[in-house]
């Protein structure tokens, strides 16, 4: 799902505003620059307003409430970093380990963002095409009530249940047969719009019709969805130019990123010596062979059985069996427009 974020310059003015509203004699520091201080130390704004940014889109109403809540947040991991300080904790090598991993993470992200800041607004006409060549997410969208079961079973016995669910073309009956034959599931019901299904899978959902249902495999066994119901809910290109725009965008920046760390790797001298002479040199090619797949449109799944009920019995899990969350199609949702 598509999220907005507040500039980070806007949160920085109403926390500023916000603080400053509580501020006392004009001869003390500026409220814009700290915000408390904790024994010998000090928080300053700058710190909230990097909090809240990383937090994601606050509506402004909260905008003081989010404030002080970091701000109490902050005074807390003060406390304990001073006393972390008094103890040299800095200095023991695990932590150290742990500070130096972080500082390489936060420095190659911040190269890559930097490469791909640029801007990379898709043009009229790739909005346009992407919204004609995905009806089910537009023009077809559709809102899907959906009841999954997770299945266990032995790999070998996948054709065994996809024959099982064609005879008996119900999923009460299946849930019959799963308990006779002592094969643990659990079950989950959905809510999910069309953007909230994985691309990959939403053309074999949306030739769905009520009623029917999607056996696929798992690494741990099989997933049954049942489309107990739906209804129809289309977004006209206006209304989804935003979105469309964002995920296009996206999609670049992800491609410009790929290429500079192709070039990178392709300039550089890079030596895999000991026991990693070996392997690492074929790991890096079968992990450059997943990206180059995973960049590849991926062919829609059509549904591989149907239970033609057109008001499909809500599916119960057996006595002492938790749902799980869900961790498959109800789960993943469209990355891409998220």
């Amino acid at each position: 799902m598509l999220r907005f974020s507040r500039p980070a310059p806007l949160i920085a003015l109403a926390v500023a505003a916000v603080l400053a509203g509580c501020g006392g004699d004009s001869d003390k520091k500026p409220a814009s620059q700290v915000a408390a201080k904790v024994n010998k130390g000090e928080i300053s704004v700058h710190q909230i307003n990097g909090m809240l940014a990383s937090a994601g889109n606050i509506p402004a109403a909260q905008v003081k409430q989010a404030g002080a809540a970091a701000l109490e947040r902050l005074i807390d991991q003060e406390l304990l970093v001073q006393k972390a300080n008094d103890r040299k904790l800095d200095r023991d090598p695990k932590v150290m380990q742990s500070i130096e991993a972080a500082r390489r993470e936060i420095l190659a992200r911040a190269y890559l963002e930097q490469v791909t800041g640029q801007s990379l607004r898709p043009t009229d006409n790739e909005i346009s095409t992407f919204y004609a060549e995905n009806p089910a997410l537009f023009s077809q969208r559709r809102i899907y009530n959906l009841q999954e079961m997770s299945i266990r079973i032995p790999a070998e016995r996948f054709d065994e249940l996809q024959n099982k669910l064609r005879e008996t073309g119900n999923a009460q009956q299946l849930v019959a047969w799963l308990n006779e034959q002592k094969l643990p599931f659990n079950v989950n019901n959905a809510v999910r719009p069309a953007e909230q299904l994985p691309m990959e899978g939403l053309k074999g959902f949306a030739q769905m019709k009520d009623g029917q249902a999607m056996l696929t495999r798992t690494a741990t066994g099989a997933s049954l969805v049942v489309l107990a119901a739906s209804r129809s809910q289309p977004l006209d290109e206006a209304a989804a130019r935003p979105f469309i725009e964002q995920y296009l965008s996206n999609q670049k920046k992800a491609e410009l990123a790929r290429t500079e760390l192709k070039h990178l790797r392709g300039t550089a001298e890079i030596e895999y010596v000991g026991e990693f002479a070996q392997t690492a040199p074929k790991v890096a090619e079968a992990a450059a062979g997943q990206k180059a797949a995973d960049g590849a449109p991926a062919a829609a799944t059509p549904p591989e059985a149907s239970a033609p009920a057109a008001n499909p019995p809500a599916v119960s899990a057996p006595a002492g069996e938790a749902a799980d969350p869900l961790r498959s199609v109800l789960e993943k949702g469209a990355a891409g427009l998220k």
